[in-house]
């Protein structure tokens, strides 16, 4: 006999993540498992919704970043509070997947304030690659081994990625993960989030081929708005 006591404590040593709780989450698209888990190394905590049957290949599988203000404020500078609505969709209408929520992933890794400071540089001009960089701090600073030991945790052995984010692809491979496809998330922009999502084509490789070839100078956006 195994003893799951044994299993989790196992995973956490090799991957720093420990599977701490399940929970039924009953929400507006479906009802999920919740899976909650502690990144020992870096003491975030992050969830993992999951829907369905994962004892099979090719998941679908939405890695989304924590973003306070879009996910829970639904701001209109990003696009990250509609990619989670639409990927929580998507998973229920595929009629199984998971989503991983990661906590620390703020501003691409910067942190809260940090990411508040960075969009009052945008309001005065800055792109947000620019932004990050006038503060001192790298353009995009998550990683990705404690999602991928979710995945492991979870039995999800390759995935078919909602993401448009090459680095994301990239790093559940080297982490052991096999992604089968990328899935595009695409949202169509708006006037306040056009620059912002043009931008992470531009100068950061993602794949938005649904946005304009070229763009004007940057908006000039109000600190109000944001």
């Amino acid at each position: 006999m195994i003893d799951t006591d044994d299993v989790l404590r196992d995973s956490a040593r090799r991957t720093g993540v420990e599977h701490v709780v399940n929970v039924q989450l009953p929400t507006e698209f479906g009802e999920f498992r919740a899976a909650g888990y502690l990144d020992h190394d870096l003491g975030d905590e992050h969830v993992a919704l999951v829907y369905g049957d994962m004892a099979a290949d090719d998941v679908l599988v939405r890695l989304h970043s924590e973003c306070l203000t879009g996910d829970a404020f639904r701001s209109r500078h990003c696009e990250c509070g509609e990619q989670l609505t639409a990927a929580l969709r998507a998973i229920v209408s595929e009629g199984r997947g998971v989503l991983v929520y990661l906590r620390g992933h703020e501003g691409r890794g910067i942190g809260l304030l940090a990411k508040l400071r960075a969009m009052r540089l945008q309001a005065e001009g800055l792109d947000t690659v620019e932004a990050n960089l006038a503060l001192g701090l790298p353009d995009d600073a998550r990683d990705y081994r404690a999602a991928a030991g979710i995945l492991h945790d979870l039995g999800v052995r390759s995935v078919r990625l909602l993401s448009n984010n090459p680095r994301k692809h990239d790093a559940l491979q080297r982490h052991g993960v096999r992604v089968a496809e990328r899935v595009p998330l695409l949202i169509p922009p708006r006037d306040e989030n056009l620059f912002y999502q043009w931008t992470k084509r531009e100068r950061l490789g993602h794949h938005l081929p649904h946005l304009p070839v070229e763009l004007g100078p940057a908006p000039s956006v109000s600190p109000t708005a944001l």
